[in-house]
């Protein structure tokens, strides 16, 4: 001890430490290789540890001695702390230490047992008093506990600070952690607010729930996953924990922030004045970061793994995570978008997009038994997917994608054709989009040969094509004659539909059975391989017609709309001449002018003019013979 009215004083010469007692030093302590010269009877007063190394006797005290303390927490500054203490002067806790002078306590057993109000018990205090009641504070001594984390955890110094966060997210932060940084002077410590210093009486309204975002990416990625797992066990919502892990992977993550899920980054924080941004180990975080994020599905979310899984083929991850990745991905594949799905190729492939990524994607979609459930609807941007039909989503936008990465010239057939076949065939309603894919890529690939080409277009259902995709396919000189055959075929099916439907209208009584006849027909047309080239051709000679027939039947869809309001004033107004058979052969009559003469030969109906059989005849015989060419052709 030092003299009675002298207070101890310690200076350091190079890397050791004195005490400037006015005793000479009867012991030596080593921490991390600097030596601190002291005495006995302070050390053994307040550390158990020291009394049980060095001892009680007269002889020991006599004598000189070295203690080596191996794995000290907090290292020499810390041990410096502690000497002062030992020596009777005062020292501060604060947040940025009380972890390592904690530990240290706990390492020299400083318990009350070596003296009233030991270092131990006092740390104790300041900890449950100050630390966990205090966002900012909670924060700072998470963040310098990195040192002596170990140590920290098995004492649940680490737990407790976890357990007072994961509380706090949930609490107005008015209520804690003053002043805040939001607020600034404006606050009292009640938590009113203040003007010119006096208090308005009025309280400050809640902030967003995302203020906590910010202050929590200054932990190291260790312990942000252990909050986030005590966060997860509190039962915390799932869209503010991964609204957490979303901003603390774009703020460490370069090049993520273009694919973030939409959560602006927040200045309304408490404790990141006072805090340094945290070294990480990208690889690492990010395969920490794809065990952590839930299984939910948002459209911003999706868009968010989908970056996420960009960078994580960058780094070359673990299998194990690209799999995570791209499962969670295909379980929400329906809220993707196109230009999400375009991933370059990070190896040494010939190919411009990973569409081995995607395929594996798309498969993961397919097998996928039950859709993970979408976040909360009261989270802002957090929405369920609009679509009840995910599998016909999905269709189109792998339709979109394998027609945008069908220029590459270097894509071989057979991955169109496993892109394009990782769906169900029931999937698509219409191909439409997987024919103008083929076409583009066809385009791109001049060299194709016929027999490469037929075997892809086996994949597009003919009957499933819209009749102008048809008319389209029809005079495509890029598609074998054989592809060609089928869809002139399809596309006549589909006229025949029409003007049956046509036939429908203009004549009920007999629509059953010109529409049994024309499906007779097209029964009965088996068309032999070796007549196919030559029925190609003549096809292609009636092109013509086939696209005046197809322009004659969406006229002949707005004249019967235009009819059957101008027949029933007709009907109402001359009931004598409201017979099927006579209606019937009037319609037939006028429907091959255009609309404004069908106008003026309606109106001449109502004036009961007669006419001369001859022109009743005339109109009638041209009718049927148009009838018969669209039959026929």
């Amino acid at each position: 001890m030092a003299p009675a009215g002298r207070i101890a004083e310690f200076h350091r010469e190079g890397r050791d430490w004195f005490c400037n007692a006015g005793l000479s030093s009867d012991v030596t302590v080593v921490v991390e290789e600097v030596k601190f010269h002291l005495h006995k009877f302070p050390l053994v007063s307040r550390c158990g540890r020291m009394d049980k190394e060095l001892g009680a006797s007269q002889e020991t005290q006599r004598q000189s001695s070295t203690i080596i303390l191996e794995g000290f927490p907090g290292g020499p500054d810390t041990f410096l702390l502690i000497a002062k203490f030992c020596y009777g002067l005062r020292i501060d806790l604060t947040p940025r230490n009380i972890m390592m002078v904690y530990c240290a306590a706990d390492y020299l057993e400083m318990t009350d047992k070596y003296g009233e109000d030991n270092l131990l018990s006092k740390c104790d205090s300041y900890f449950h008093k100050n630390i966990i009641r205090n966002w900012k504070d909670c924060i700072v001594a998470l963040q310098n506990a990195e040192p002596v984390i170990q140590w920290a955890e098995k004492l649940n110094l680490i737990s407790k600070c976890l357990n007072a966060i994961s509380t706090m997210v949930c609490t107005d932060p008015s209520l804690f952690g003053w002043p805040m940084m939001m607020y600034g002077s404006l606050q009292s410590p009640g938590g009113s607010i203040l003007w010119n210093g006096i208090n308005t009486g009025a309280r400050i309204r809640s902030v967003e729930s995302n203020w906590w975002y910010e202050d929590l990416s200054y932990l190291s990625i260790y312990l942000f996953e252990k909050l986030v797992r005590t966060m997860q066990a509190r039962g915390i919502r799932a869209e503010n924990i991964a609204g957490a892990i979303m901003y603390y992977a774009r703020k460490y993550l370069p090049g993520l922030g273009r694919w973030h899920g939409g959560h602006g980054a927040t200045t309304r924080t408490v404790a990141s004045l006072s805090l340094t941004p945290t070294t990480v180990d990208e690889k690492a975080l990010l395969e920490t970061i794809a065990k952590l994020l839930p299984e939910k599905k948002d459209t911003s979310y999706c868009r968010f793994l989908l970056g996420l899984l960009r960078i994580a083929l960058i780094l070359g991850v673990s299998e194990e995570c690209r799999e995570t990745l791209e499962k969670r991905i295909g379980m929400q594949l329906e809220l993707a978008t196109l230009d999400g799905l375009l991933i370059p190729t990070y190896s040494d492939s010939d190919t411009l997009y990973d569409t081995d990524c995607v395929q594996r994607i798309i498969q993961h979609f397919s097998s996928s038994e039950s859709r993970v459930p979408s976040f909360s609807p009261c989270s802002p941007d957090m929405e369920a997917s609009p679509s009840s039909e995910p599998m016909r989503q999905v269709a189109k936008l792998v339709d979109s994608y394998i027609a945008e990465v069908a220029s590459d010239v270097n894509l071989k057939p057979e991955k169109i054709r496993a892109l394009a076949e990782a769906l169900p065939e029931d999937s698509r309603s219409l191909y439409d989009g997987l024919y103008r894919a083929l076409d583009i890529y066809f385009k791109a690939h001049p060299w194709l040969s016929d027999k490469e080409k037929e075997q892809l277009c086996n994949i597009i259902d003919y009957q499933k094509l819209s009749i102008d995709a048809c008319a389209h396919a029809s005079q495509n000189e890029r598609l074998p004659l054989r592809v060609v055959l089928q869809v002139l075929f399809f596309e006549q099916l589909h006229l025949r539909s029409a003007l049956a439907g046509c036939l429908q209208v203009m004549d009920p009584e007999n629509a059953q059975a010109n529409q049994n006849t024309i499906q007779n027909e097209m029964v009965g047309e088996i068309i032999q391989r070796d007549g196919w080239v030559s029925v190609v051709r003549e096809n292609r000679g009636l092109k013509g017609d086939m696209e005046r027939m197809s322009s004659r039947v969406r006229e002949l869809e707005e004249e019967f709309g235009k009819m059957k309001e101008e027949m029933k004033k007709v009907s109402k107004s001359y009931s004598s001449l409201s017979s099927n058979r006579l209606v019937a052969w009037k319609i037939g009559c006028k429907l091959l002018p255009r609309s404004s003469d069908a106008q003026r030969d309606v109106a001449s109906i109502g004036e009961l003019k007669p006419r001369p059989s001859g022109e009743q005849v005339q109109p009638s015989r041209h009718l049927r013979h148009r009838k018969s060419f669209s039959l026929l052709h």
